[in-house]
């Protein structure tokens, strides 16, 4: 979305957030110390027809790796190194969310390994960018519009045929790394940034998430090497996350030379996943679970002393809740409190005394009114 400001300055809403990043690492690298480890949620704007997967407004997950600490070296392992934290991030955000490596795959590729395969094609240098860019469109369109934009693009029908064929080379991350490389026909030192970063994905228990997909290229001009993507294994939606390495972009921007790679994730693609998959949350399981949840057994002094004993709780940096119905059938208030999740449910009972029940085990024990902090201090 582009606005004309007064004084005629053009505005805009912003689209991706790298480029952002890559201005303000620019203007103050010689100030900050590195490894420069940021993420932010921003939201993105797209002036265009709104689909499935794809809205005009969206939040974004973005996390970034950039440079290294002083002395450090350049050296592919450690740049794999880095590559695979960025990407450990991504699939322990996964994790969390209760997806799997058998509903999730991660694929990954390398933008000079592919340069490598389309020359092995004789495909000129001038015809490159439209050769990645329709890679990136590979699974947007049919197997047959593939193959005409492929003409259209100056390709033979030999090239078309080989095209064709590597865009959808792909082999599982955890096969010998030996079947991988007898499958390309690229110099073993080409695929040396790739094999480090199998390696590093190895090491971290990782790997059983990866794919190495020739198809995956990234739509955007500064990726440099290593680029991926997250996928649904269904393949009904698009992808759920991608990024890559982009280490010429701090250096665009007027700044140091460094490396950087980062990824970016929406939450509207991951939505339509987690609902498809049943892992969606819904009403009270949005919210934080609290640890006690307070019920009045009836009387006017247990409810004049619940109002004092929430405030104190809260004092107390507990996560405290009441309800706010009108009835006093404590049954019912105890079941509002399950359906909170919250941990505990305080009935606040006559003559000072209240009863503080475990909503996991059912387990109760009788409190003074002044001791109820104290053991709740020792649950959370």
């Amino acid at each position: 979305f582009r606005i004309q400001h007064r004084g005629d300055v053009e505005l805009a809403l912003r689209p991706e957030f790298t480029p952002t990043l890559a201005r303000m690492v620019a203007a103050k690298a010689a100030s900050l110390p590195q490894p420069i480890k940021w993420f932010a949620t921003p939201l993105h704007f797209r002036a265009e027809r709104p689909q499935r997967g794809r809205l005009r407004e969206h939040e974004q997950w973005n996390v970034d790796f950039v440079g290294w600490p002083a002395g450090s070296d350049h050296e592919r392992t450690t740049l794999a190194l880095a590559d695979a934290e960025v990407i450990g991030c991504m699939i322990g955000l996964f994790e969390e969310l209760g997806l799997t490596s058998e509903m999730i795959r991660l694929r990954i590729s390398h933008r000079s390994v592919v340069t490598e395969l389309l020359r092995t094609l004789r495909i000129p240098e001038e015809t490159m960018p439209a050769a990645f860019a329709l890679l990136d469109r590979r699974e947007k369109i049919s197997r047959d519009d593939f193959v005409k934009q492929a003409g259209e693009i100056g390709l033979s029908g030999e090239q078309q045929e080989h095209f064709t064929h590597f865009s959808g080379l792909k082999i599982r991350g955890e096969q010998p790394w030996e079947g991988l490389a007898g499958l390309l026909p690229v110099e073993e030192e080409k695929l040396a940034e790739l094999h480090a970063l199998r390696q590093a994905l190895k090491k971290t228990g990782l790997l059983k998430w990866c794919d190495f997909d020739f198809g995956i290229v990234r739509g955007l001009a500064y990726y440099t090497g290593v680029v991926f993507e997250a996928h649904e294994v269904k393949g009904r939606e698009r992808a759920v996350a991608g990024g890559g390495r982009y280490d010429n972009l701090i250096e665009l921007f007027g700044g140091p030379s460094l490396p950087a790679c980062g990824f970016g994730m929406g939450d509207v693609v991951l939505s339509l996943v987690l609902q498809e998959r049943g892992l969606l949350p819904a009403g009270a399981n949005l919210l934080p679970e609290p640890d006690v949840f307070l019920v009045s057994a009836g009387s006017d002094d247990a409810e004049d002393r619940l109002i004092t004993l929430l405030a104190e709780l809260r004092r107390a940096g507990i996560h405290a809740r009441r309800s706010y119905r009108s009835t006093r059938n404590v049954g019912k208030l105890l079941k509002e409190a399950a359906s909170s999740r919250a941990r505990f449910a305080l009935i606040i009972e006559a003559e000072g005394q209240v009863t503080l029940k475990n909503m996991a085990t059912g387990e109760q024990q009788k409190l003074a009114d002044e001791k109820v902090a104290e053991a709740l201090s020792g649950h959370t």
